[in-house]
């Protein structure tokens, strides 16, 4: 039956949480794709059978027509549920951005193919860009904070000689604790590497 291997890619999109990341199923993508190549090379089979009958494609109304249509509409039907597969996941890696900073996490880079890694970049790259022209970072707070700075515990070791906004270093190791601008904090919170502490 047409359609079902495309179908299977949607439900599996639609079956995860939203914002969440499942491996891409390249396997199933790429068999859709050939589907598509399939239906395509069908449809321009039975064109080229009724412009040889010396019938017009858009009057005739044959079973060669029939043929065609149903292979239109398979394809039309395939190429969209590959366009909301690739649109959804590219608006997850788009969203991502705003959440964990322009780092991708280890565990969302193993499930996401290289176009989408391509695409992280560039959207990042695009977005940084943007922000330094305009000389404001655009992922941190939407509310502003009480205090610019807070007291925050390193959860994994970041290393030594960290330079952040205020041009000094920092050693960030583990378990360590420092006093620092919430801005240069929020990327490594969100990525959990450090924690806030809250008395």
């Amino acid at each position: 039956m047409y359609g079902r291997k495309s179908c299977q890619l949607v439900k599996e999109l639609a079956g995860g949480e939203k914002g969440q990341f499942t491996p891409f199923n390249s396997d199933l993508f790429e068999q859709v794709v050939a589907e598509c190549s399939q239906h395509h090379l069908e449809l321009q089979s039975l064109i080229r059978k009724i412009q040889d009958e010396g019938l017009d494609v858009q009057t005739a109304r044959n079973a060669d027509h029939y043929g065609a249509l149903i292979h239109h509409l398979s394809l039309v039907r395939n190429k969209r549920c590959l366009m909301a597969y690739t649109y959804n996941r590219a608006e997850n890696l788009r969203s991502l951005v705003w959440k964990v900073g322009h780092g991708l996490p280890q565990e969302i880079e193993e499930k996401i193919c290289h176009s989408e890694k391509e695409y992280f970049k560039k959207h990042s790259s695009a977005l940084k860009s943007y922000m330094s022209q305009l000389l404001v970072d655009l992922t941190v707070d939407m509310v502003p904070p009480k205090d610019p700075c807070i007291q925050v515990r390193v959860l994994e070791d970041i290393g030594e000689g960290i330079v952040l906004s205020d041009d000094k270093t920092y050693n960030l190791s583990l378990q360590s604790i420092h006093l620092l601008k919430r801005t240069d904090t929020e990327q490594f919170i969100a990525r959990g590497l450090m924690e806030e502490i809250t008395d």
